[in-house]
């Protein structure tokens, strides 16, 4: 018998012996069975540089109960951040600081009584700026057409006042991150007006970005 024949023979003697003895399956069974995979942890993945005051969507995934993203500067300590939200869905959004600069995103979760950095990534945010459209005359009562376009945070307005009113002066008004265009409708009082856009943001507060001159006639 040639050696490749004394293999095979010595093969099947193998199995027929673990067969008797009612191995085979079981060892069959333990060389197919794949093997288990580790639990994956949380994971987050955003923009890493945003316009200062954006609102900033986050992808995260398998967050712990409890969990909480937040934005700080890269060296405040753990239980120190500018911004901190409860993600409530798979893309929560943050409001992000109206300043440019370095910051920092982070996923934290709270242990023996304080927050802890479990995930972060590093966030840049750049010089906001912003821009209006609309007529330059307008009769008093009338319709104004006003597109306005910037950082577009949850808490930013467009609005037309006086030209020396304060930075918080109130007047017809609208919010472009629902619209970026809207009608407001003109003041009773004939004179010299002003279209701002203010953007209300963390850190910066409120900033007019831009400004248009509207007369109403």
């Amino acid at each position: 018998m040639t050696a490749g024949g004394q293999r095979q023979t010595g093969a099947l003697s193998r199995r027929a012996l673990l067969l008797a003895a009612g191995l085979w399956p079981a060892l069959a069974a333990a060389q197919t069975r794949p093997t288990p995979r580790k639990a994956e942890g949380p994971a987050l993945s955003a923009a890493r540089t945003i316009v200062a005051g954006a609102p900033l969507s986050v992808f995260l995934s398998r967050p712990p109960q409890g969990a909480r993203l937040a934005i700080a500067r890269p060296d405040d300590p753990d239980a120190t951040a500018i911004v901190v939200i409860e993600p409530r869905n798979t893309v929560p959004v943050l409001p992000t600081p109206g300043l440019a600069g370095t910051y920092e995103l982070r996923l934290t979760v709270e242990k023996d009584g304080a927050p802890a950095i479990l995930l972060r990534q590093p966030l840049v945010t750049t010089e906001p700026s912003a821009t209006l459209a609309a007529p330059a005359r307008v009769s008093r009562g009338q319709g104004l057409p006003v597109r306005g376009i910037g950082p577009n945070g949850e808490l930013d307005r467009v609005a037309l006042v006086f030209p020396d009113a304060p930075v918080d002066a109130e007047g017809p008004r609208f919010f472009p991150a629902e619209n970026v265009e809207a009608v407001l409708e003109a003041p009773d009082q004939p004179g010299i007006y002003e279209l701002r856009y203010v953007m209300n943001a963390p850190v910066s507060g409120l900033r007019i970005l831009a400004r248009h001159r509207v007369i109403v006639e």
